[in-house]
């Protein structure tokens, strides 16, 4: 359990996925451009074997925007997209309708 102050430290917010590629000699990772706001970052996640990145392009995802920045296969991953898997397979957390990116979630 954490406290409301420690959520209230986590910065959930909307972006739009501008390009997506696969990451060489990684079977799992795709390596997006995402825009956040007036910001484009670089984010990295281990979605490849359930998205292609053409699937990926367009759609406006929910990312943890504080987290601090972390290398995956040498490429500086700024956030983490936001998913949920079961046996099925994997699903991302995105929004219903078009919206700007940027938004932080309330």
């Amino acid at each position: 359990m954490i406290t409301i102050d420690e959520f209230k430290k986590i910065e959930l917010k909307t972006a739009k996925v501008l390009k997506a590629e696969k990451v060489e000699k990684a079977d799992k990772l795709l390596k997006m451009t995402i825009q956040v706001g007036e910001e484009q970052r670089t984010l990295v996640a281990g979605i490849s074997k359930y998205y292609e990145p053409s699937e990926m392009e367009g759609k406006t995802i929910i990312i943890v925007a504080n987290l601090e920045p972390r290398k995956l296969m040498g490429i500086e991953s700024q956030g983490m997209l936001l998913a949920v898997s079961d046996e099925n397979g994997l699903a991302l957390l995105t929004t219903d309708k078009e919206i700007a990116s940027g938004l932080t979630a309330k």
